[in-house]
């Protein structure tokens, strides 16, 4: 069958994973193998012949050092050598089975493992080919910056053997100090909403938008690496005189496979164009409602 194309559906479970076999004709017109021949068993124990990483199923092979980034879609392969082919007299075949886990820096999996089966017939001008199982996985939208890893293991069923190998990629996120106890980390004053540099001096004037952003970490989990957080705001004069508030301001609450480490916090707060010029103080207050915990916070600004 030169050029043919098999396709096999994984195990169940193994969510989004694609096995495709490839089989390609190696042999010239008059010189075709026996069947006897194409299936003698190989005389080393089955091995992993290529893992890769891809930007898309079957694109160009990425190098080590290729940056992917949090929500990133990451495709994988697979190439195996070396297994052992069942015979009988009617057939030849494969069976082939694997287990696949990503993990990160800390060796955390970063979503549920993988498995499935390649398994298929043989043909006798097969000889030379390669099974293969592609897959995909998600960089997680909050993951840190570090060296991550994929781990496979291939048992070959046959030969009763198995092998294992794996391969190590880079994620270029943002790394939040964690802590063990609530807290709010790289609060920034801004000018506009999507600034990516902090205020020198935080000075505002009326009629104008405060933003301000900042990270929350040190919340406990829940049941499912379940989080659930809320911060509130109130301007207060320096002699502690309140002047605004808005107890809850916005709030998160939501349960993922792979546990967020931190929470992205972000505030507005439009000046009255009449409002007092003078020193301000932004205080603000974040609860960890699975953790009993709370913390706040205060800021100066200014009004000119």
């Amino acid at each position: 069958m030169p050029g043919a194309t098999r396709i096999i559906s994984p195990a169940p479970g193994a969510a989004r994973a694609i096995l495709l076999l490839f089989a390609a004709a190696v042999y010239a017109p008059g010189q075709a193998q026996s069947k006897a021949q194409a299936a003698q068993p190989s005389s080393k124990p089955v091995a992993i012949e290529r893992l890769a990483l891809h930007q898309f199923e079957d694109g160009p092979l990425l190098s080590p050092d290729y940056p992917f980034v949090p929500g990133e879609t990451a495709y994988f392969s697979c190439r195996v050598t070396s297994y052992r082919i069942v015979k009988t007299e009617q057939e030849q075949s494969v069976k082939l089975a694997w287990q696949m886990r990503v993990v990160d820096p800390s060796g955390v999996a970063i979503e549920k493992d993988r498995a499935g089966r390649i398994e298929d017939h043989v043909l006798p001008q097969d000889k030379s080919w390669m099974p293969k199982f592609i897959s995909s996985f998600v960089i997680p939208a909050f993951a840190a910056s570090g060296t991550y890893r994929v781990t496979v293991k291939i048992v070959d069923e046959a030969a009763s053997v198995e092998t294992a190998g794996e391969i190590a990629f880079q994620v270029h996120g943002r790394t939040i100090e964690p802590s063990a106890t609530l807290l709010a980390r790289n609060f920034q004053f801004l000018r506009a909403e999507n600034d990516r540099t902090a205020m020198t001096a935080a000075i505002y004037h009326p009629g104008e938008t405060l933003w301000a952003r900042f990270d929350i970490t040190g919340y406990k989990f829940g049941e499912g690496n379940r989080l659930s957080v809320d911060y509130g705001l109130a301007v207060l004069r320096p002699a502690g005189e309140q002047v605004f508030a808005q107890p809850v301001a916005a709030a998160e609450s939501k349960d993922s496979f792979y546990p967020q480490r931190y929470v992205p916090g972000a505030l507005s707060l439009t000046l009255d164009p009449a409002v007092p010029k003078g020193s301000y103080i932004l205080l603000i207050t974040v609860r960890d409602k699975l953790g009993d915990q709370t913390w706040e916070t205060k800021q100066p600004f200014e009004i000119d």
